[in-house]
């Protein structure tokens, strides 16, 4: 009877096997798409399905909206397959990826100019909104903290931001935190000492500058804020700390940019977050946080687990989660070095330089920001002044049939009459695949010179722009 059965799943395996593409049963009539299938299928069939599913996206290399990494080395994508099945917050299973993920943290913060880079701390997140939600809860306790104990109120918190990113909207909203963000004025994109003077009081939990702002690309001025916080404080009295949000800046500026002061040489910067998956080259997703010392993260956010085998600390909030992309993050610190860093960093920079200058010269676009002080980034707005038969939507959507993402969308309050475009310059963006947009921007004009859109598009028609 056994070998009778054994002889059945043998003969139904090699059916399986010999089975024709696309000729397996479960290939020829159409699949559940909103609850489970009453039987289960060979996994080469389950496999096909959800592959010839994926084409259907979009080619991410194309995607110039996407801050986030699309192009990997195969050997990250053979350590990511390592640890598919390791649990990183299971330290004690796992204590060689526990050991890989502290390294990092001290990696980061001597890049960042820690005075104690030995022994700071940090951890790794689920991507650089996570890590800027533990930034801002640490600024928030350790200001109640020194309220309550001065025997004043500490209901009326504030944070004093740029134009930020959704993940500080979020922050503030989850956390019960009055966001003072500094609009948009007229030509001026970014914060400035001065503005975030205008916003400070005894309330203020921290004031967050952005290395890298969202919308254009640039840096916010961290030093020009830190000294004129120092004198606010001895003119009045009030000690008001820095969050730097590096999500992308803090992996770019200590290779472009190693002159600029924006990091923990600033005794006032407390803590920085910064994503490994985007210009730290690591795949989606990680993020990270370091504070500037162990003092500097209030003990009532350190919680010790003992269930999964030993007694340890965490601070992150999110608890189970894959360790490959820490594994990778470790990865790419030594393969690459600050000179592979460095090389990478800047040709990405020359790219998006080079596009500037180009994209300027087609005629009806004028540049923002032309990739030279910031993340290598370029935007761009139509001139002024003259009328047009398209919008940046129109181009947008042009481009789309080449498969090229190049976002279009209005800038946030106090701003929103004005319109841009933006291309991000990532890894895997040559200066060859830079020509081949360049020829496909022309050739998009030219369309619209031959047939005028009778209707422009809106951002509203077009879509709208969320950004990543």
């Amino acid at each position: 009877m056994l070998h009778t059965r054994k002889k059945s799943r043998e003969a139904k395996e090699v059916k399986e096997l010999l089975d024709p593409l696309y000729g397996a049963l479960a290939l020829g009539k159409e699949i559940p798409k909103y609850k489970m299938p009453a039987k289960e299928m060979p996994a080469p069939t389950a496999y096909r399905i959800v592959r010839d599913e994926l084409i259907l996206d979009g080619n991410s290399r194309q995607n110039l909206a996407t801050f986030c990494t699309t192009y990997v080395e195969p050997e990250i994508q053979q350590l990511m397959a390592d640890c598919v099945d390791k649990n990183m917050i299971d330290k004690d299973e796992y204590p060689q990826t526990a050991e890989i993920e502290c390294r990092c943290v001290h990696i980061l913060a001597d890049l960042w100019n820690s005075p104690e880079a030995s022994s700071t701390i940090g951890c790794s997140t689920t991507g650089s909104s996570e890590a800027a939600m533990l930034g801002g809860m640490a600024l928030k306790w350790s200001w109640r903290k020194k309220r309550l104990a001065q025997g004043k109120p500490a209901d009326k918190p504030n944070l004093i931001t740029g134009p930020v990113q959704i993940c500080w909207h979020k922050f503030c909203r989850y956390w019960d935190v009055e966001i003072r963000e500094i609009p948009m004025e007229g030509d001026r994109y970014l914060m400035n000492a001065e503005e975030v003077l205008k916003r400070c009081d005894e309330n203020t939990i921290g004031v967050v500058p952005t290395l890298g702002v969202t919308f254009t690309g640039q840096y916010e001025p961290v030093k020009e804020i830190s000294d004129a916080l120092d004198g606010l404080q001895k003119k009045t009295g009030l000690d008001i700390p820095i969050h730097v949000d590096g999500a992308s800046g803090g992996f770019l500026a200590p290779f472009l940019s190693p002159g600029l002061v924006w990091d923990f040489r600033l005794s006032r910067v407390k803590s920085i977050n910064a994503s490994g998956h985007k210009f730290g080259l690591a795949p989606l997703g990680v993020g990270w946080v370091v504070w500037r010392d162990k003092a500097d993260l209030p003990e009532e956010l350190i919680f010790n687990v003992n269930y999964l085998g030993g007694n340890m600390p965490t601070f992150a909030l999110n608890f189970s989660r894959p360790g490959g992309e820490i594994i990778a993050q470790y990865y790419n610190f030594l393969r690459l070095g600050k000179e592979g860093y460095h090389k990478i960093q800047k040709a990405c920079q020359d790219v998006a330089v080079y596009l500037a200058g180009e994209i300027a010269k087609m005629g009806p676009f004028e540049i923002i920001y032309d990739g030279k002080d910031g993340i290598p980034a370029l935007c761009w707005k139509l001139k002024e002044g003259k009328k047009y038969d398209f919008t940046l939507f129109d181009i947008a959507d042009r481009l789309r049939s080449r498969g090229w993402l190049v976002p279009a969308y209005t800038m946030p309050a106090h701003r929103q009459d004005l319109a841009v475009q933006r291309i991000l310059v990532r890894r895997g963006f040559s200066h060859d695949m830079a020509e081949l947009l360049l020829d496909d921007m022309a050739r998009v004009l030219e369309h619209f010179n031959q047939h005028p859109v009778a209707k422009p598009l809106t951002e509203k028609e077009a879509g709208g722009f969320k950004h990543s």
